[in-house]
């Protein structure tokens, strides 16, 4: 499913837009609970994409029958989604029930924006899977419900990797790197493509150290780039990059990797799974040798860490039918309907035991694993105005691939970084 499920930058004016006319306590007079639904109407705002026609009209009907009301579901567009949520939950009449981005939901629940969903976790997600859970909180409350996600695995060529001899996928670094090699030595193809501002990937071997990229200092947030773990998760990433001839200064859509990988000539990439897809419609043939794998960790027992990308469900604070907006939630989130959704469209669940869904999906079976060990951006507003173009992790990154040591790499940016976190304060 070919999503920007990675899109994490919020619009750097979206806290005062929203904190300005947002919050207020919700009317619930025409919301009195059971007796008031029936005849009323729930709008639903979901991207473009994320819900498939089975879903949408099994959930509808589900609800329907549940509660007697209807539900329209109107889909949006991910360009310049942020400013159109800010300006909705700004208003006294907004949607319902929203899907956000994970990352970006601190931000709006920040002003106010959002509804606490604590009681809905007890109904539903109690046993919400930690990390995919994690973005839907905001000062220890519950503003959004996680409902799907995504991340990155290893899109192999099953031809060139047996070309080299190789006859099993790794189950370590040590052991993926040790078969970059042998492709290198064995094959005439590139053992790996990996651009020098593959970000996310960092991010998600910076996860897998243990790292942060930001710090407390006293009252706000500050760069945490030069930290040692920070420093080893790039170390590992120069590794990586050591085995392809992509550009250090692009990122992975520049070219998009996935044409790249479909000349044939590739021997893998790390990207998303409906990456394949985009390989297939550059070249058929490519299709036969496609194989997936999950990004190795440093043990077998444990995946890398990875970033993970996805969306929440989201209850507005001025939504005047917040209980039923809530029981659309406790049916769209059952177990019948996430494990449904993960069926149809390859996104890992909210629950690690929803993840037999995905058999029989190669790309997802791999992301899968690293779910549980996944993370994200830090989950602060502030962290919004960082990603910007131009990110200066992207430069930090082409630095160190150029020469420079990661400490000193992190010195030439972390100004611009702090400057950037400092815009919410």
């Amino acid at each position: 499913m070919k999503r920007k499920l990675a899109a994490a930058i919020v619009i750097a004016g979206m806290m005062v837009s929203v904190a300005a006319c947002g919050g207020s306590k919700s009317d619930d007079s025409k919301d009195a609970g059971p007796d008031s639904w029936k005849g009323q109407t729930l709008t639903v705002w979901t991207m473009d994409g994320s819900a498939p026609a089975q879903w949408t009209k099994d959930v509808q009907a589900a609800f329907e029958k549940k509660t007697g009301a209807k539900v329209k579901f109107e889909i949006q567009k991910w360009d310049g989604i942020q400013q159109k949520i800010t300006t909705a939950l700004s208003e006294d009449n907004p949607p319902d029930v929203l899907e956000v981005g994970n990352t970006q939901t601190p931000a709006y629940a920040s002003t106010g924006g959002l509804a606490d969903l604590s009681d809905v976790k007890k109904a539903v997600g109690a046993d919400w899977t930690a990390s995919v859970s994690q973005s839907s909180v905001f000062d220890g409350k519950q503003y959004a419900a996680p409902w799907y996600f995504a991340n990155r695995v290893v899109i192999y060529n099953k031809k060139i990797w047996a070309q080299a001899g190789i006859t099993s996928t790794p189950k370590t670094r040590d052991e993926f790197f040790k078969d970059l090699d042998t492709i290198g030595k064995k094959t005439d193809a590139e053992p790996i493509y990996l651009p020098g501002q593959n970000w996310y990937f960092l991010d998600g071997l910076i996860v897998g150290q243990g790292g942060d990229l930001v710090k407390k200092q006293g009252d706000k947030y500050v760069s945490n780039l030069a930290d040692p773990k920070v420093s080893a998760a790039m170390e590992i990433y120069k590794k990586y990059a050591s085995y392809s001839k992509a550009p250090k200064d692009k990122d992975e859509a520049t070219p998009q990797q996935a044409t790249v990988f479909a000349k044939g000539k590739t021997g893998a990439f790390i990207g998303m799974g409906w990456e394949a897809a985009t390989a297939v419609q550059a070249n058929k043939s490519i299709e036969k040798d496609l194989g997936y794998f999950t990004i190795p960790g440093a043990t077998a027992d444990k995946p890398e860490g990875v970033f993970l990308g996805g969306s929440n469900l989201a209850v507005a604070q001025n939504s005047k039918k917040q209980s039923l907006a809530k029981e659309f939630l406790k049916v769209a989130l059952s177990d019948q309907y996430e494990g449904e959704l993960a069926k149809l469209s390859g996104v890992i669940p909210n629950k690690e035991s929803l993840e037999s869904n995905l058999k029989g999906n190669g790309a997802a079976e791999a992301a899968a694993p690293g779910a549980a060990v996944g993370g994200t951006t830090p989950l602060i507003p502030e962290w919004a105005a960082v990603e910007n173009t131009p990110n200066p992790i992207k430069s930090y990154m082409t630095a160190v691939l150029n020469g420079k040591s990661p400490a000193a790499a992190a010195k030439d940016v972390e100004g611009q970084i702090n400057e950037r976190l400092a815009q919410q304060n």
